[in-house]
């Protein structure tokens, strides 16, 4: 059907090229393991795709950091590859600054909150220069937990996490998080954090409740404290070039796709994080509720750590949170 639509609107301009243009191989390149909810939910959308293109829109899936991530993964949207990176808002910020301070500390209160947030003018203005960069967000509305402090120590106020050697990803913002909230942010790759808490070289990592259970942090550390420093949020990036390579049919089940895939995410989200909790529990987990209050305090100084940023930018923020609130 696509190949009708193409050839009857394109035949007479490209010819004999039309047939190649239908067809094109997009790779998208994940952090997060085949096992992992976000990496099956992407291959369901993908898989959606490719059935309702006919395969001519053919993206597949490399999980578990088997093609290029992090800024490396970004990279390759910005230089127009056929590729799709998947990654959280703060590399984005490397070319629209502001982006960055989305995925800061200590912002939002639940799921909710923050799909709302995505949908503001704020949002929308900084969607529009990130493509005028190079870098067209899909969607960003996909979610894998709030991040906690996973430990032996129950970690109730900031003194409890005093000059505690904690894990972080060798990220500047979740160094100067946790530095703020008062541990020894401790960059270490994620393959030796179980053996670094194992060892005592960290005394304990920050992740999701999914994170902990999936990767048997549990084994090693039995007490995660209800901190919410960070949401974890990615957002789906193509170039704008690539994307103009896909026709106009194509573009619509493409960006209705990958809208389902992140209704079905937070919904299995919501879930797996009362399921995980419970087998956490019987695993022998404790879990600690946190003076949140007492962190964001603390954390509030992060957002003047970023020259790039704009100055008020968590003054900006937290009114639209306001507002999504209701205040």
């Amino acid at each position: 059907m696509i190949k009708q639509f193409t050839a009857v609107v394109f035949g007479t301009l490209l010819g004999a090229q039309s047939v190649a243009a239908d067809q094109i191989e997009i790779n998208m390149s994940l952090i997060f393991q085949e096992t992992e909810l976000l990496t099956q939910e992407l291959m369901k959308v993908t898989d959606k795709i490719r059935e309702r293109t006919d395969g001519d829109v053919d993206i597949r899936v490399f999980p578990g950091g088997q093609l290029p991530t992090y800024k490396d993964n970004l990279e390759q949207v910005v230089n127009g590859a056929d590729w799709i990176a998947v990654e959280d808002l703060t590399y984005v910020g490397d070319y629209v600054p502001d982006f960055g301070a989305l995925a800061g500390p200590m912002l939002y209160d639940t799921y909710d909150e923050y799909l709302a947030m995505m949908d503001t003018d704020l949002v929308a203005d900084l969607t529009a220069q990130a493509e005028e960069k190079g870098i067209k967000i899909l969607n960003a509305d996909y979610m894998f937990g709030f991040r906690h402090m996973i430990t032996n120590k129950p970690i109730a106020t900031p003194a409890d996490l005093e000059g505690m050697k904690i894990r972080v990803p060798g990220s500047q913002i979740f160094i100067s998080t946790l530095g703020a909230m008062g541990a020894s942010p401790q960059s270490l790759p994620f393959t030796e954090t179980y053996s670094g808490v194992q060892q005592g070289v960290v005394d304990g990592l920050e992740g999701s409740i999914l994170t902990m259970y999936s990767t048997k942090m549990y084994e090693v550390a039995k007490v995660m404290s209800m901190t919410k420093h960070f949401l974890g949020t990615v957002g789906i990036y193509i170039s704008p070039k690539v994307w103009d390579k896909l026709t106009p049919e194509q573009q619509v089940i493409v960006n209705e796709e990958f809208a389902a895939g992140a209704v079905s995410n937070t919904e299995n989200l919501v879930k797996l994080d009362e399921e995980y909790r419970g087998k956490l529990e019987e695993l022998g987990v404790t879990f600690v509720e946190a003076d949140t209050a007492a962190f964001s305090e603390l954390t509030a100084s992060v957002y003047t750590e970023f020259p790039a940023w704009t100055s008020d930018i968590r003054t900006v923020i937290g009114a639209e949170l306001d507002k999504i609130r209701g205040n």
